[in-house]
């Protein structure tokens, strides 16, 4: 079970050394943008389902 942490550890500081955490983390900003959007569009259709049903 220690291995399996100290993998981590050491893949995520390669990362971290050669860039792929920046490009992960714009990746992680553009997913949380997406899903945002997402979001906002299922509160406008539950707004409008809320109102076509009389609530």
């Amino acid at each position: 079970m220690s291995a399996a942490w100290r993998k981590q550890a050491i893949e995520g500081l390669s990362g971290v050394f050669s860039g792929k955490a920046e490009a992960t983390e714009g990746a992680r900003e553009g997913e949380i943008d997406k899903l945002h959007g997402k979001i906002g569009q299922l509160l406008v259709v539950r707004d409008f389902l809320a109102k076509a049903f009389g609530r």
